[in-house]
């Protein structure tokens, strides 16, 4: 597959200072950004991605669950278009490059590529996908995973946050509803760069990564029932204590994880007792369970393995504890071919990289599941930290991982 133009190079300054003005939207005060999913800050930092696209006379397409996608025409408008572009939208306390590395340097690509003044023979796609962090309206990357056809659109747009609030009654709120629907356009590639978010790239004092894939992923809703009491008149051998129902699930998870490891993961990232008073023996609890593993054998045993301690917990303490899985990506591999493409412009350009496998779900996920020519490259993160306010990446890392992107988007561009 050779390139049929010179390559096309980026301004890296630009794409760092576009990250950073976008980091302004939402920007907390200990230098992390809180731009949650179809909220006002997030249609605010959407809405610049839309103007800065126009400028580049890019067709602007919204869908019904928020996706924007912002179309470059190439000279066959019958080709499969490439796709680049990842998420926007963060988590509560979370960092400037999450998501956002991703919709920018695809970005810079189409203003790189537009600067160039030449039209590609495929049209590139520019996509900001919605709810990619699942962190207000659960599951994550539901965006992407509407518009793969792999999650309801009914039935997203029916999720509810914790204030009662639906997924469309906020986008009732979205001033890119009136942009018209994406047709169906079948799809070439699909590209999306992203940070690490762990800290394999740094221990190995390397820049990039070219990712060949991302583990499986499932979700669980807990409800542990007990009978909330006085804290004081009730003997400890007397009482259904949900907290502590939660508690002992909470290290079990812990220790089906380690069980299944090096790889398995298991997180509590939400525990809520009610009532929640200091002397009062919490009735319920509700928890979440976010579980993780390269193998969906693996996964499907620590599933099996956490019903059986819940099972064993409620048992013991006089409890009601009900585990509903509320969503599953199976493991997904991405193109070995664009993988080596991957490879062969890094060493063209002289960045080191390796392969990697992802531990976090990622956008790229869905569509890859469509059947489309996926991959990815990560940049290396500092101390592997995401999903929080301290996470940081080095502007050279930043700049040649969008270089090898956009080497191999262009590649794909100016193919026939």
């Amino acid at each position: 597959m050779a390139i049929q133009k010179p390559r096309i190079d980026i301004n890296g300054s630009r794409l760092w200072d576009s990250i950073h003005s976008y980091a302004r939207i939402g920007a907390t005060a200990k230098g992390g950004v809180k731009r949650m999913a179809f909220s006002q800050l997030d249609y605010q930092a959407r809405d610049q991605f839309i103007d800065e696209c126009t400028e580049l006379n890019m067709t602007i397409e919204r869908d019904k669950i928020g996706n924007i996608f912002a179309t470059m025409a190439g000279e066959d408008p019958t080709l499969p278009v490439v796709m680049v572009g990842s998420h926007l939208d963060t988590q509560p306390t979370g960092g400037k490059y999450d998501g956002a590395l991703g919709v920018l340097s695809a970005l810079e690509i189409a203003k790189s590529v537009y600067e160039a003044g030449q039209r590609p023979k495929r049209g590139l796609q520019v996509v900001a996908f919605a709810n990619e962090e699942g962190g207000r309206f659960a599951p994550a990357m539901m965006g992407s995973g509407v518009f793969a056809g792999k999650l309801s659109l009914d039935d997203m747009l029916a999720i509810k946050d914790i204030d009662g609030m639906t997924v469309a009654e906020e986008l009732g709120r979205d001033s890119t509803g009136d942009y018209p629907a994406r047709p169906n356009t079948a799809i070439d590639s699909m590209f999306e760069i992203h940070i690490e978010q762990g800290p394999i790239l740094e221990e190995e004092g390397l820049p990039i990564g070219a990712v060949t894939g991302v583990q499986a992923i499932r979700w669980y809703d807990v409800t542990i029932v007990g009978s909330e009491a006085h804290a004081g008149p009730t003997p400890m051998t007397s009482r259904k204590d949900a907290g502590l129902g939660a508690a002992e699930l909470s290290l079990a998870i812990e220790q089906v994880a380690l069980d299944h490891g090096p790889d398995g993961r298991g997180t509590v990232g939400v525990i809520v007792p009610s009532p929640a008073s200091r002397n009062v023996i919490p009735g319920s609890v509700y928890l979440t369970i976010d579980t993780r593993h390269p193998s969906d054998e693996a996964l499907l045993e620590m599933k099996q393995a956490i019903q059986d301690a819940a099972k064993v917990i409620a048992e013991k303490r006089g409890l009601e504890i009900d585990v509903t899985e509320i969503w599953h990506s199976p493991a997904t591999p991405f193109d070995e071919g664009l993988v080596q493409r991957l490879e062969h412009f890094a060493a063209e350009r002289g960045h080191p990289i390796r392969r990697i496998w992802s531990g976090a779900g990622h956008d790229s996920v869905y569509i890859a599941q469509m059947g489309v020519p996926t991959v990815m490259v990560f940049t290396q993160t500092k101390d592997g930290i995401s999903h929080n306010e301290s996470e940081s990446i080095k502007k050279e890392d930043a700049i040649a991982g969008c270089e090898v992107l956009a080497d191999a988007v262009v590649e794909r561009l100016f193919k026939g």
